[in-house]
C-alpha cells in the first residue's frame, strides 16, 4: 500500500523540448487558423459589391482558412518534430495571410485594413524564419519572434473587425489527407 501511496505522490516529468516547442507551434498555428476562418466569416457576411469579384475573395478566403485549419489537423496527428511542428506553423501563417489580403481586397483601402494586412504578413514571414532550414523549429528567439508576430496580427485583425478576441480555429477531421494537399503543406 506505501507503494501505492508513493507513486501517487511523485510530481510529474517536466514536458520534454519537442513537446514544449510542439506546445508553442500548434498555438501559433491554431492562432493563425483562427485568424484565417475569422476572416472567411467577416467576407461572407459582408456588404455585397461586385458579385464576380465577391465571390473570388470570398472563394479564396474561404480556401486559405480552409488549408490554415488543415496544417493544424496535420500537426495535432502527426508525433512532435520541432521541424515539421514549425511547418504547419508556417502553413498556417501563410494561409492566414492569404486571408488577410482578400480581406484587405473585400474592404477596400483603408489604414485599419492596410494595417491588418501588413501585420499578417509579417506574422507568416516571422513563422517562416522560425521554421527556416537550419533552425528546425528550434529556436528560441525566433519562436518569440514568430509568437509576437501572431500576436500583433491577431490584435490588427480585431481593430480590422475581422475578428472578434477568443475567436477559435474550426476543428478539422484529422486522417487521410490529398496528396495534393500534402505537397501543398511540404510534407
Amino acid at each position: 500500500m506505501s507503494e501505492l501511496n508513493r507513486d501517487e505522490q511523485q510530481p510529474e516529468a517536466p514536458p520534454s523540448a519537442e513537446a514544449a516547442l510542439r506546445a508553442g507551434h500548434s498555438a501559433r498555428a491554431r492562432s493563425a487558423a483562427a485568424r484565417a476562418a475569422a476572416v472567411s466569416r467577416y467576407i461572407e457576411q459582408g456588404e455585397p459589391g461586385s458579385a464576380a469579384a465577391d465571390q473570388e475573395v470570398a472563394w479564396k478566403a474561404a480556401h486559405a482558412a480552409r488549408v490554415s485549419a488543415q496544417a493544424v489537423a496535420v500537426l495535432a496527428e502527426s508525433a512532435p518534430a520541432p521541424a515539421a511542428d514549425s511547418r504547419c506553423a508556417r502553413n498556417a501563417s501563410a494561409s492566414a495571410a492569404q486571408a488577410a489580403l482578400m480581406g484587405q481586397a473585400h474592404d477596400g483601402a483603408g489604414e485599419v485594413a492596410d494595417a491588418a494586412g501588413r501585420a499578417a504578413l509579417k506574422a507568416s514571414q516571422a513563422a517562416a524564419e522560425a521554421a527556416k532550414a537550419g533552425e528546425l523549429g528550434e529556436n528560441t528567439a525566433l519562436n518569440a519572434a514568430a509568437d509576437e508576430a501572431e500576436a500583433t496580427a491577431v490584435a490588427s485583425a480585431v481593430a480590422a473587425g475581422w475578428m472578434r478576441p477568443g475567436d477559435e480555429a474550426p476543428q478539422v477531421a484529422t486522417g487521410m489527407r490529398s496528396t495534393e494537399l500534402m505537397h501543398m503543406l511540404h510534407l
